[in-house]
């Protein structure tokens, strides 16, 4: 069966494939990013001799007792680590990964649940996003990592939109029984 002509190249069966593949690939990949965040965070926040390991070495490195700033900087970190910030931080973090798993292996299994899913979960944050970038915009610092994100999100939002709409399932009908003995 030929696609009709009309139907652009990104969006023709080969290539349709393929790009679901990178999307799913890339998907995965931010989740084992956050998976090893999120696990080294709930790991190291359970561990304290860990923590004083790396207080002394940063003691010895920085010369903290020559800097008020460093102290009271590694004041509010050790601030942030006993509390519960980190330790929700780290289980949001798990969280996400779960979700991102999900839709990485689904949409690399060609799954529509899973493309419905990364075009809501993956749109949900385009508001965040583009605030971050505008707030970077502001204060002048670097925006160009986050606004690679964006548009990459908003590319895989996109291109989903196109695929689920381009697509139609095919309707589960049962099999016709054929009469037996007829002439």
């Amino acid at each position: 069966m030929s696609e009709p002509k009309h139907v652009p190249a990104i969006l023709q069966e080969h290539r349709r494939v393929r790009y679901l593949k990178i999307i799913a690939l890339f998907k995965i990949l931010k989740g084992v990013l956050l998976f090893g965040l999120g696990f080294s965070i709930l790991f190291l926040n359970s561990r304290p001799a860990w923590l004083d390991q790396i207080s002394d070495w940063a003691d010895d490195q920085l010369l903290l007792h020559h800097s008020k700033a460093v102290t009271f900087l590694l004041n509010k970190l050790q601030e942030a680590l006993s509390g519960g910030t980190l330790r929700a931080t780290g289980i949001l973090a798990l969280f996400s990964c779960g979700v991102l798993f999900t839709e990485g292996i689904g949409v690399y299994m060609q799954k529509r649940w899973a493309e419905f899913l990364m075009i809501f979960a993956t749109g949900a944050l385009i508001p965040l996003e583009v605030r971050h970038v505008w707030h970077r915009l502001i204060f002048h610092q670097p925006v160009l990592v986050p606004a690679l994100i964006l548009l990459a999100n908003c590319f895989i939002v996109w291109f989903l939109y196109m695929v689920l709409r381009r697509v139609k399932p095919e309707p589960h009908c049962a099999p016709k029984r054929e009469l037996v003995g007829t002439c």
